[in-house]
């Protein structure tokens, strides 16, 4: 993680060479807000249709015994068809989480796994996004985006949302959806 966050802070200080007619947008997630996760991002233009976009979450409540701990981050290099912050992109993205999650409520979608253990661990790995930035006004945009990818999940099993007794230690690879966003932003330039 340490090297996550110094590889961070060395990009974003490459960026800081070419610093005239610079734009930077800060954004939150409003699916994430949904889950009560709080999140922010802040993306960079690099180029005229390239930006960088670095998204944070955490959240660390524990509703009774239901568990959605968990604090992630999920760099993405963009490309913008039109320029950076306006109509549709590409992007390339890596995601690294750690969480602690279970106990979950007898809701429809929601695995009996879920309902019944407890997972706790990390994950990491990339994917491929796509999505559009809808302008609303001078400074105010709203995007959407969705992504397909890679994550390895290592991870521990318990019996319970609150039992302490390690049930198995294993791994799993995951291929599917790795990114969806509704979120809302505002430019800074």
């Amino acid at each position: 993680m340490k090297k996550i966050l110094v590889c961070i802070l060395f990009i974003l200080g490459l960026l800081s060479v070419e610093s005239k007619a610079q734009k930077v947008a800060v954004k939150s997630n409003l699916l994430y807000d949904a889950t009560t996760t709080m999140n922010l991002g802040l993306e960079v233009a690099l180029a005229r249709k390239w930006t960088l976009d670095i998204p944070v979450n955490y959240n660390p409540w524990k509703f009774d015994d239901a568990r959605l701990k968990h604090w992630g981050i999920q760099p993405e290099l963009r490309y913008w068809f039109c320029e950076s912050f306006n109509r549709t992109f590409i992007g390339l993205h890596a995601h690294y989480a750690d969480f602690n999650v279970g106990g979950w409520p007898d809701w429809p979608l929601i695995s009996e796994n879920m309902q019944n253990m407890r997972y706790q661990g990390r994950l990491y790995g990339g994917g491929l996004s796509i999505g559009h930035s809808w302008i609303l006004k001078k400074r105010w945009s709203l995007e959407a985006s969705i992504g397909l990818g890679y994550a390895r999940i290592l991870y521990d099993k318990y019996p319970c949302a609150t039992c302490g007794t390690k049930l198995k230690d294993t791994s799993k690879n995951y291929l599917g959806p790795t990114k969806a966003s509704l979120s809302l932003i505002y430019l800074i330039k």
